[in-house]
């Protein structure tokens, strides 16, 4: 049906809302971006006079578009090289949603999104719509089409994965970008010792190249290991100028709501590194470079200013 400019504009008031819900869900903008677009065509096609509570039933629909392209990701999320990463998003993002408070903060972290890939796909939706955006189990129960009980029972089981995957606790924002900071100096050092003093002594780190941009088809493991990984990473040399087509400056950014490191060659962002810092040290390292995955971050690190960088890879 026609929709009057107050529906478009009724629509346009909620699209952040379901663009964010989307993201959690989805772990990609892009995918986010369709989603609430798709959810925008079926308001039009609604009897959008006959939608008692907007807001709810665009959040049914937007939340069963997630579980179905969720359904169908599996596969496509297989990398043959690296293992799938979210796609990061600067401080500012509209898609990052509510951060009033800890957890609504900590939903949209690299390190929780990742244990939610691991969930089910009705375990992801409650988890999301309860923990980041308060929505009362009634209210998850019929955007769900499931009881009250079922949507207990789903957040308890979501919520003791995430808490189980959590077994060490993050510190706070300031500290955590003088630990980032001090890896950075260290990393570019061309020396391996003030990197291990970094480190947990179980790090782990990964990478999600989308199939296009080498990366370690395993995760590399171990202080020492990950200390000699990330010094060759960060050390200079002609075939990495070659790749990433020039000159790399490094900048400390907070990235999903921690303090990350951003790769940048001729304004365009070539990596995002997300880094879980703990009061033991750096647990681990999530480093984002499938070009696909970085052009929202490209265009909003081209909008706003960022300074000269603390290092530059030559």
């Amino acid at each position: 049906m026609l929709l009057t400019a107050d529906d478009v504009e009724r629509f346009e008031g909620f699209r952040p809302r379901l663009e964010a819900i989307a993201y959690r869900m989805l772990g990609s903008a892009s995918e986010a971006e369709d989603a609430a677009q798709e959810t925008f065509l079926r308001w039009q096609a609604a009897e959008v006079g006959l939608i008692a509570v907007p807001e709810a039933w665009l959040t049914k629909v937007v939340t069963n578009l997630c579980l179905n392209q969720l359904g169908s990701a599996r596969a496509r999320r297989e990398m043959p090289m690296g293992e799938w990463l979210p796609e990061p998003l600067f401080a500012g993002d509209p898609m990052l949603g509510p951060s009033e408070t800890a957890e609504q903060r900590e939903s949209v972290s690299f390190a929780v999104m990742v244990l939610l890939e691991r969930l089910a796909p009705n375990e992801r939706a409650v988890y999301v719509l309860r923990e980041a955006f308060d929505y009362s189990h009634r209210e998850i129960a019929g955007i769900l089409d499931i009881s009250e009980s079922a949507s207990q029972q789903l957040y308890h089981r979501a919520k003791k994965h995430v808490t189980d995957g959590r077994v060490r606790a993050e510190i706070e924002e300031e500290a955590a970008r003088r630990v980032v900071e001090e890896f950075l100096a260290a990393a570019t050092s061309g020396r391996t010792e003030p990197l291990v003093k970094l480190l947990t002594s179980d790090v782990t780190a990964i990478g999600d190249g989308g199939g296009k941009i080498p990366v370690r088809a395993r995760a590399v493991q171990g202080a020492v290991e990950v200390a000699k990984f990330m010094r060759g990473l960060f050390t200079p040399g002609a075939a990495k100028r070659a790749l990433t087509g020039g000159s790399v400056g490094l900048f400390v950014s907070e990235v999903n709501g921690a303090p990350g490191v951003v790769a940048v060659v001729g304004g365009q962002v070539v990596g995002v590194m997300c880094l879980e810092v703990t009061g033991e040290g750096i647990a681990t390292f999530r480093n984002q470079v499938d070009p696909a995955k970085l052009e929202r971050a490209s265009v909003q690190w081209a909008a706003s200013d960022h300074g000269e960088p603390l290092f530059m890879a030559l």
